[in-house]
C-alpha cells in the first residue's frame, strides 16, 4: 500500500502545487506506484486472483488517463512516461 508520505511526494513532484491531487499526471504517477507494488505482490502470490483483477483494473485506468494526456498535450505525455519509466504503447 502506498503511504501518505509517498503520495504527498508524488503530488509535489507531478502536480501543479501541493494540493493538486486530481490532475491526470498526478493520478498516473500514483497509479504507477500502486501498480509497481501490486506487481511485486503478484510475483510471490501467483494464485491471488482478486488482486490480479484489481491490478488489471488499475492498469486499464492508467491507460485511459495516459491516452487522455497524449491526446491533449503530446510533449507533456512524453515527459511523463519518460520520468515514470512507462513504455509508449498507447494508440
Amino acid at each position: 500500500m502506498i503511504t501518505k508520505e509517498q503520495k504527498a511526494e508524488l503530488i509535489k513532484q507531478y502536480g501543479k502545487n501541493e494540493h493538486d491531487s486530481g490532475s491526470a499526471e498526478v493520478q498516473v504517477a500514483i497509479l504507477t506506484a500502486r501498480i509497481k507494488e501490486l506487481t511485486e505482490h503478484m510475483k510471490s502470490h501467483k494464485k491471488d486472483f482478486h488482486t490480479r483483477r484489481g491490478l488489471l483494473m488499475l492498469v486499464g485506468k492508467r491507460r485511459r488517463l495516459l491516452s487522455y494526456i497524449k491526446k491533449n498535450d503530446i510533449e507533456n505525455y512524453r515527459n511523463l512516461i519518460k520520468s515514470l519509466g512507462i513504455r509508449d504503447n498507447i494508440q
